[in-house]
């Protein structure tokens, strides 16, 4: 189960001066009187999800599983960050799995895209389309060449049995194609944004595909949705993290939280966290700057300007106690490499004592709070119930702010001056 260590971040005691006003947000969270609250759908979303539209789900991943090479997720933002993470935690850099999923949409590049295209050519795919509106620009242009690139490999009438869309469920762009076409539809709740939707079809559906336990990772989020909603403080780890984030921010001045993790394969974790946290924060000039790391890989670029730099930021680190595989270091004769103190050692012993130093190091020698959040293993539950509790640290961390945590005025800005650039009438 999950543990917020704050010894190496500050004392508790620090956090009691939060305690009425964390209590008067969780209660306005469940009543949906603050700020945002036609967005408050995801709060309680692992008790009331559509229960046949996720058995349906289950049913077309198998089908696809059975009958296709490649399934490409178009989407961008919340739409595939919070897929992508989770499938590459739970399966893997290198899985060999039966199939592959590929995240396409979330770019303008034109080397990107002509690739994917060219790869797609000779592989049996088929698509899941994400967007609420069915206008996002991204997400558009990406699949209207994928719908093209499908109907003249296999046929319209074969091309729409291979098209998933999750969108609105009442209107939109999307969902008026989907109609018109035919194609399988999945809800993405009106009240639910994109960088809480994971728990929606949104996530379920890729992850069904690769074959990862949907079940158990609703179970985990469900577990996490009973824990966490409560108002006291000194009970509530993930409030305790969300009020530590505040007073770091408040009485500290710090200006950035640092996501840090000790695999390759939690790195896209750390990128669905800086969307969920820079875009429900970062508004009216206040919040952190979310950034991140995967050690011990980047404490050979990062770690001496972390040790020693502006002392701007602080820690969250994501520590996974036991790997799902290991590798033990093997004995040479020669012991050029000095390595053979090592040898019958595997590698999560040096992995742990890598962070163990490097967390040793960044509290007492660099100064730098360290907030570590703490999972014995990662599989399907324990990550619906770690991506609920950073949810909610969110949610929270935002109104102390007093900030809604649900829009993203900002963004619209350089999308009005692109559309203009673009000539898109109107604009």
């Amino acid at each position: 189960m999950l543990k917020v260590k704050l010894e190496n971040a500050l004392e508790k005691e620090k956090l009691e001066q939060y305690k009425d006003r964390v209590k008067s947000i969780n209660h306005a969270i469940n009543e949906k009187t603050m700020p945002g609250n036609d967005y408050l759908g995801w709060a309680n979303y692992p008790a009331i999800y559509d229960k046949d539209e996720f058995e349906q789900i289950k049913k077309d991943a198998k089908w696809i599983r059975d009958n296709f090479d490649v399934l490409v997720v178009c989407g961008i933002g919340g739409s595939y960050l919070g897929a992508r993470s989770a499938i590459e935690a739970l399966k893997g850099l290198k899985n060999n799995d039966k199939i592959e999923v590929i995240f396409f949409g979330q770019t303008f590049s034109p080397n990107y895209t002509y690739q994917i295209l060219k790869y797609l050519e000779n592989k049996n795919f088929a698509i899941n389309v994400i967007s609420k509106s069915g206008t996002t620009t991204e997400t558009s242009i990406a699949f209207r060449l994928l719908k093209e690139l499908l109907e003249k490999k296999v046929g319209k009438e074969k091309a729409r049995q291979s098209i998933f869309a999750t969108t609105d469920k009442e209107k939109g762009a999307l969902l008026t194609l989907a109609r018109k076409e035919g194609y399988r539809t999945y809800v993405l709740p009106s009240d639910i944004g994109g960088r809480y939707s994971v728990f929606s079809a949104v996530g379920l559906f890729p992850l069904a595909v690769m074959d990862i336990n949907i079940d158990e990772f609703m179970n985990g989020a469900y577990e996490a949705m009973k824990k966490y909603n409560n108002d006291n403080i000194d009970e509530n780890e993930c409030y305790q993290y969300a009020a530590s984030r505040y007073y770091f921010y408040e009485k500290e001045g710090k200006k950035c939280e640092l996501f840090v993790v000790y695999e390759p394969q939690f790195t896209q974790i750390t990128e669905w966290l800086k969307q969920l946290f820079g875009e429900s924060e970062g508004k009216e000039k206040k919040g952190f700057f979310p950034t991140s790391v995967t050690f011990s890989t980047d404490l050979h670029s990062l770690g001496q300007f972390i040790q020693d730099g502006t002392p701007l930021l602080f820690e969250t680190i994501i520590h996974v106690k036991n790997p799902k595989y290991d590798v033990e270091i093997p004995h040479d004769d020669l012991d050029l490499d000095g390595l053979n103190y090592l040898e019958g050692k595997n590698l999560s012993f040096v992995n742990d004592k890598a962070f163990e130093g490097t967390l040793n190091a960044h509290k007492n020698e660099g100064k730098v709070p360290c907030i570590v959040i703490e999972l014995d293993k990662l599989d399907a539950f324990n990550l619906g119930y770690l991506f609920y509790f950073f949810m909610r640290a969110c949610a929270l961390s935002a109104y102390l702010l007093s900030i809604n945590p649900f829009n993203q005025p900002g963004v619209e800005v350089y999308k009005r001056n692109m559309f203009h650039l673009l000539g898109k009438r109107g604009y």
